[in-house]
């Protein structure tokens, strides 16, 4: 039978980092019953498999679960592989297009990898929605969607603009919250997760137990994670999002890119730390160690120990110590007398998309040759062995070719 903290304790635990809580006195209650029963909640957050890859602006959530399984409760991580079918139409201005269950399910795979570098398998119920919506007939639906109106789904902010707007809403679309609400009846969720943007979904979920004869769920919201810019939010498709399958030297370099400010929210809504602790170390420790303390944890949680301490080593070689880390990717390549220009060796050796992207990171002083900054798109570069090329924090040893070969396509040994 687990052993509670008391309620005073898990609630400032479960409160760490988050925007709202509906409502914070039935989650009182609720902790209260688990407690006096030694029955844990259960804790449910759904995840549509609608991108391949991850970034700890996806793993906001994921962090909140585990808190929950630190208290000794069973968290539901829900895969929505019949809700991803529809698309969740949050913050859409137009319908999204609909994705097939191959690539739902392809996606889902990449989930599963890394959903347990997070949370503890013991205690982690997974579950797919198709579970129980693939059972439901024309007239289980109908059923459903008598459990609300019209005019309370143009309710939600993006729907009620759209409709304003005149922009088309799709049917299915307003299927979506009431799916999601679904799952937490079949689930019979204590308590839901999900992001600021995802509040009318949940409440939905709320209102639907009620009519289940349920006792409704409470309600966390979890804020969007920032990216690098520190502006908006983290997204791959913005440029600022850092991937939880990156290597650790890039994972790690990335982390200690943000500002001083970012690091804490970071520190609040990426790690484990108590807040208590975040804000001694705001008093007390050096915004530079704190930075590392913070780029070393993330890494080990995606990677190991001492995938993390190597690659704090090798950062520091790279940035304070001006040294070239060890292991990293050394490139041949094939060029006329072994001399090309820059903004083509950036090109070719992978960092820079194209030659007006070499010649823009050129021109904002972000590329090195050797450790000196290299501006100039039409500098001829010697390529000789032991040569060292740099852009931001991505760094490539270069060698020459064999003529007529090119580029080789995988790295060779340091």
């Amino acid at each position: 039978m687990p052993t509670f903290a008391t309620v005073d304790e898990q609630l400032t635990y479960i409160k760490k980092g988050s925007s709202e809580i509906v409502k914070e006195p039935e989650l009182r209650e609720k902790l209260e019953k688990s407690r006096a029963s030694s029955k844990p909640l259960r804790v449910k957050a759904g995840f549509d498999p609608t991108a391949p890859d991850l970034h700890l602006g996806h793993t906001v959530l994921l962090r909140k679960l585990k808190h929950f399984q630190d208290l000794g409760h069973t968290v539901i991580f829900l895969i929505g592989d019949f809700t991803g079918m529809i698309g969740d139409p949050t913050g859409r201005s137009a319908t999204r297009p609909p994705l097939s269950a191959e690539e739902l399910m392809r996606n889902a795979k990449t989930y599963m990898e890394q959903v347990y570098k997070i949370l503890s398998p013991r205690t982690t119920e997974v579950r797919f929605n198709n579970e129980w919506f693939e059972k439901m007939k024309s007239a289980d639906w109908i059923k459903l969607t008598a459990k609300t109106t019209v005019s309370q789904m143009l309710e939600r902010e993006d729907f009620h603009k759209r409709f304003q707007e005149e922009k088309p809403i799709a049917l299915h679309e307003l299927l979506y919250p009431l799916a999601q609400g679904y799952d937490s009846v079949m689930l019979k969720a204590d308590v839901e997760l999900g992001g600021t943007d995802q509040k009318f979904n949940l409440l939905v979920g709320r209102e639907l137990q009620r009519a289940y004869g349920q006792e409704s769920q409470v309600v966390l919201t979890m804020p969007i994670l920032e990216g690098l810019d520190g502006v908006q939010k983290m997204s791959k498709s913005y440029g600022n999002a850092i991937g939880i399958k990156e290597p650790p030297l890039e994972m790690y370099g990335k982390l200690m890119s943000i500002s001083d400010g970012m690091m804490w929210r970071y520190y609040e809504l990426l790690t484990d730390v108590q807040m208590s602790e975040i804000e001694q170390m705001k008093r007390e420790a050096h915004p530079m160690q704190a930075k590392k303390d913070l780029a070393a944890r993330i890494v080990k949680d995606f990677h190991s120990a001492e995938a993390s301490a190597k690659a704090a080593e090798d950062w520091a070689k790279q940035f304070q110590k001006n040294e070239v880390p060890e292991n990293i990717e050394q490139l041949e390549v094939d060029a006329p007398e072994n001399q090309l220009r820059i903004d083509k060796l950036l090109v070719r050796v992978r960092l820079a998309e194209s030659v007006s992207d070499a010649v823009r990171k050129l021109k904002q002083g972000a590329a090195k040759v050797n450790g000196k900054i290299v501006s100039d798109p039409t500098e001829v570069v010697n390529i000789s062995p032991g040569l060292v090329v740099q852009v931001g924090r991505k760094i490539k040893k270069v060698k020459p070719g064999i003529p007529g070969t090119g580029i080789v396509a995988e790295p060779l040994s340091s």
